[in-house]
């Protein structure tokens, strides 16, 4: 059975959480059930719940700004690319440390409770494992933060001190991770803080770290790397030999790897390590479909190509690769990539959210979108009761199986064994052959990551394929200094002309593509194919073409376009943010900024 969690809490401490965004400078004058409530185990559970922050469904759209997925949004990285001065006015988001203080409010406290010590240190340890997760987020923004393992009164000193340096608070993170990692209990109730959880984020936030200072020259910290490398493998390697997780193979390489993104029960899946749970009776997830009709996010032509082919090949080997038809684009590809996009022929049931209807899907285009549509977290199920009971995997034994190789890459003693256990076990779910522990190069990758083995490049591919579209691909690239591929142009399909084209893999014309200058005829005009359905008609044309409604890199052929100027990242400046002027404003001590920020 599925157990959910509700994150609650007794309405007698709701008003410990009353902080602003304005750093610490305005807290509640009381604490109104302070001394009356730590009294119980259940009082401390009820205390944790209120600090649950999991990701959701929402995080299939959070690679948008990266070059796997391209948006109309506003996302902030585009926005300081395409800015002529960001600065730390302009930057404002960020600085809010209200969950730190109910964090700390509660380690102060929670001795109160008369309960046994293990169930005592239980608590501490879930709590200061959110305490870890809080700064290693402030830390990946600003870098140089001040540290604070106490809750502070409107009269604290400490409200005005300086920013501590990044090396300082990454030891005091990691001090919180062991706490946690040695004392939150296994076999917790689904949806709750365990051990593994502890152990992943211990292991995934190690390796960032690691791989931030080696690539990082800026930082100055390239001597401390293999001590946070080998955290990250001691971490995984603890969930892979004593957590009893396995990568879900049911020797169904088509649908196996998208059985996890549309499950309405992850709890019972083998590779899930923590899970948001949802019941569509108790706690709806929320889906809506934001991959079709009015979608703001799309999957780009330069993640379609990092798929290999099913033999294991480099695509970009394929000839005449980087022109070819979006028909032809998925044939004998990885099947993870076709349980990623929407292909041709897959079969549209949801459409909720799209004009023409359910049926094999012809792909729409508008202004500004790649034109390829991801199924990667879209539930094509029109039963309300089904999409919102839909669980979201926030941690797969993936990802373990990919730290623990790539940590080891970096330390330079990964062997065919350790691939064979771990990058080999994705491949395997996928139908591919092994990958061994000397591949060959692709040259599109070395060009992406000049100067790295084709060890380490593989395994960066694996990471991008497994886990795309999942939320991870910004951080990948902060971490490994690549922020200079967030300046190409997402690109969407190839039209070598202008004419008719099949989209659906029948051979027959789905589309017109017509020059701009000319007119869409009316709907009774418009052409019909072989199947008596009207063609859709789009008017093509250069990104400055106002009256374009399809926009190719050549105007009458070409790659679809999505933006016309995607900007400048700058680095190492935009690795990191300010902090907001209106904080160095109320605490002059945190200045000065780092890194060229104003």
């Amino acid at each position: 059975m599925k157990h959910s969690v509700i994150y609650s809490i007794p309405l007698i401490i709701l008003v410990i959480s009353s902080c602003n965004d304005d750093f610490m400078n305005r807290l509640p004058q009381t604490e109104i059930g302070v001394e009356s409530f730590f009294n119980t185990e259940e009082d401390l559970k009820m205390y944790c719940y209120n600090l649950y922050d999991f990701p959701s469904s929402w995080e299939y759209v959070s690679d948008a700004g990266t070059d796997n997925q391209a948006t109309t949004s506003a996302k902030e990285i585009k926005n300081i690319m395409i800015s002529t001065n960001p600065n730390s006015t302009t930057i404002s988001a960020g600085w809010n440390w209200t969950r730190l203080r109910d964090i700390n409010l509660f380690l102060e406290n929670c001795e109160k409770a008369s309960v046994p010590a293990d169930v005592l240190a239980h608590y501490q340890g879930v709590a200061r494992f959110f305490r870890a997760r809080f700064y290693m987020e402030k830390v990946q923004r600003f870098s140089d933060v001040p540290w604070y393992d106490k809750a502070l009164t409107t009269s604290d000193e400490d409200l005005y001190k300086a920013r501590d340096m990044r090396s300082f608070v990454i030891d005091k993170i990691f001090d919180d991770y062991a706490f946690a990692a040695e004392h939150v209990k296994t076999n917790q109730e689904k949806g709750t803080v365990d051990k593994w959880i502890v152990l992943a984020y211990m292991a995934r936030h190690a390796l960032y770290e690691g791989t931030f200072r080696k690539y990082h020259n800026e930082l100055n910290l390239q001597n401390s790397v293999d001590g946070f490398l080998k955290i990250a493998v001691d971490a995984s390697s603890q969930i892979i030999n004593e957590g009893n997780f396995r990568i879900y193979n049911t020797g169904n390489p088509e649908s196996d790897y998208s059985e996890l993104f549309k499950s309405t029960d992850l709890s019972v899946n083998p590779e899930i390590i923590q899970a948001t749970y949802y019941d569509y009776k108790v706690l709806k997830g929320g889906f809506w479909a934001y991959m079709f009709g009015n979608y703001e996010a799309c999957p780009t032509k330069d993640l379609l190509q990092a798929y290999l082919m099913k033999d294991g090949s480099f695509y970009s080997l394929q000839p005449e690769y980087q022109t070819r038809q979006f028909t032809d684009e998925f044939n004998n590809r990885d099947p993870r990539l076709i349980q990623t996009y929407a292909s041709p022929g897959w079969e549209l049931i949801n459409n909720s959210t799209y004009a023409p209807g359910a049926g094999i899907y012809v792909q729409t285009f508008n202004k500004n979108f790649s034109g390829y549509h991801q199924i990667k977290g879209f539930i094509n199920n029109k039963d309300e009761e089904h999409y919102e009971s839909v669980d979201f995997p926030v941690i797969r034994y993936a990802e373990i199986l990919l730290i623990y190789a790539e940590a080891l890459a970096e330390q330079g003693s990964l062997t065919q064994s350790d691939l064979n256990n771990t990058i080999n076990l994705l491949r395997a779910r996928a139908g591919l052959p092994d990958m061994t522990l000397y591949p060959e190069t692709d040259p599109v990758m070395q060009s992406a990551f000049p100067g790295l083995t084709s060890q380490l490049l593989e395994i960066r591919r694996e990471r991008r394929v497994e886990l795309a579209l999942e939320g991870y691909r910004f951080d990948d690239l902060m971490r490994w200094k690549a922020g200079k591929l967030l300046e190409k142009e997402p690109e969407g399909i190839y039209f070598p002309s202008l004419g008719k084209f099949d989209l659906t893999g029948d051979g027959i014309e789905d589309i017109y593509l017509i020059p701009s200058s000319e007119s869409i005829p009316p709907e009774a005009d418009k052409e019909e194919n072989s199947l008596g359905k009207k063609l859709v008609y789009y008017k093509t044309g250069t990104i400055d073409d106002t009256n374009a409604t399809v926009y190719l890199t050549e105007g009458n052929k070409g790659n679809i376009i999505t933006i016309k100027n995607i900007g400048e990242f700058k680095e190492p400046q935009f690795y990191y943010r300010p902090v907001p002027k209106k904080e160095v404003d109320l605490n002059p001590n945190l200045a000065p900024q780092l890194f060229g920020w104003e």
